[in-house]
Order: structure tokens, then sequence, then C-alpha cells
């Protein structure tokens, strides 16, 4: 976040156990923490999930359109970009995604990603 001389941080503390919006899907959600002027998600995926047959019909796009900054705290991801390059996302990874790209739960255990960049749009109707 760029300082200003007129804005000032301010402390702040917010749990994900009570975001202030949470967007619920087909095998999956995402939580959202309003904190620092940013929205952080936390987006929580179930064995099975995958964006272009989950998350899709919401979107309305071909591909997934949010940008993505993240930290895999759990489970696998995989990855599809348009351009065909995949990537598998692990716990203690840290990605970064432009737009447009598919993903998906690999295995069998729940995905739980931090995403500082890109959750505001994820599964919105109303882009």
């Amino acid at each position: 976040m760029t300082q200003t001389a007129t804005s000032k941080q301010t402390s702040e503390q917010k749990s994900f156990e009570t975001p202030d919006e949470t967007r619920s899907f087909e095998r999956g959600q995402v939580e959202i923490v309003n904190i620092g002027g940013a929205e952080i998600g936390r987006l929580v995926l179930q064995p099975g999930w995958r964006w272009s047959e989950h998350v899709k019909p919401i979107a309305g796009t071909e591909l997934c359109e949010a940008p993505h900054f993240q930290y895999h705290v759990s489970g696998t991801l995989g990855v599809r970009m348009a351009d065909g390059t995949e990537y598998v996302l692990r716990p203690g990874d840290v990605s970064s995604f432009p737009e447009g790209h598919d993903g998906w739960v690999i295995g069998d255990e729940p995905a739980v990603v931090v995403d500082f960049y890109g959750a505001s749009n994820y599964a919105k109707h109303d882009h």
C-alpha cells in the first residue's frame, strides 16, 4: 500500500473466523476481510472443485479473469494458464497469476489459499 502525505496506516486486526463477506459456490467458498484498505480472501476449495465447472457459471467468462497473489495454506491446487502452462501448488507456496486461467483441487484434501489480490472479484455475480 502506498502511503501519501494525507493518509496514515492504522492498527487493525481481523479474522477469517468472522469475515466481512462470504461467497459460497458449489464445492467451495471465499471469505473476505477488509483490512488496511485492501480486501484479503481465504478460499476453501473442496476435493472435486474445478473453476471451469463450479465458478465459471457465476463469472460468465471462459477462464478465471481474477488475478491472484496467493499463499497456499493446505491442500494441492492445479492451475492451467490460457497458454497451456500448468502449475501444481502445495502448502507453503506463494503464487502470482494474471487473468486467464483454470484451477482445480488435486487429491482428497481441501485446498485453502489466502489471496492478497483478486479476491474482491472472485465468484462475484456482478463484475
